[in-house]
């Protein structure tokens, strides 16, 4: 059986959705950030990066990273192109999502990795705002004309929504963004969604 370890409202919330979607038995770990369970002796022998999501395998053995993870379980559950080229497509947009806009909204939420000067850490924020918020405007471009990012509904959908959460909570103006809003309307009538949502206690 999985077992995925998530943190509220966080990235793993991607992944926590897939798993509801899926309809197989998993078991949900939740990783308490805020009391630094992620560093444990415990929880870095699963995750040795000390960062959520991780997923246990069947095996035993872990996967760590959305990157990994996502391809991983659209594959075990359907929610995965088959196709070479559309494969290579999920994943050029699953990397421009880890390595840009997970990145740009990481400069908003922890500035210190970026400056260790204080007085720079203001900066690093406002701009790390700035560019999240252009990348939010590309992934509405992404969904003009589109139900889902792919075509079908994959796992790519609820990593978007992710960083619609996100935007929503820096109090950006995301309801401007036509095309991801409806998305994300779309996204809410889905029961997995609703779930998962309900358990990490996000509002959107």
């Amino acid at each position: 059986m999985l077992t995925l370890y998530y943190a509220p409202g966080a990235c793993s919330m991607a992944a926590h959705i897939v798993l509801e979607e899926s309809g197989e038995k998993y078991e949900p770990r939740r990783v308490n950030l805020a009391q630094g369970e992620q560093r444990t002796p415990a929880y870095l022998k699963i995750n040795p990066l000390g960062r959520v999501p991780a997923l246990g395998l069947d095996d035993g053995s872990s996967l760590a990273e959305n990157t990994a993870i996502l391809p991983y379980l659209g594959k075990r559950f359907g929610l995965w192109p088959t196709d070479p080229l559309a494969e290579a497509r999920a994943l050029s947009r699953v990397g421009f999502f880890a390595s840009s806009v997970h990145a740009a909204h990481a400069h908003v939420g922890r500035p210190e990795r970026y400056a260790s000067d204080k007085a720079a850490q203001d900066d690093v924020k406002a701009m790390g705002l700035k560019s999240f918020h252009g990348y939010l405007k590309d992934i509405d471009g992404f969904y003009a004309g589109k139900e889902w990012l792919l075509g079908p509904y994959s796992v790519l959908d609820p990593y978007a929504l992710v960083f619609y959460a996100w935007g929503v909570r820096r109090e950006l103006p995301v309801s401007e963004l036509k095309n991801y809003t409806a998305f994300k309307d779309r996204m809410l009538k889905r029961p997995a969604v609703q779930r998962a949502l309900e358990d990490e206690k996000v509002k959107l």
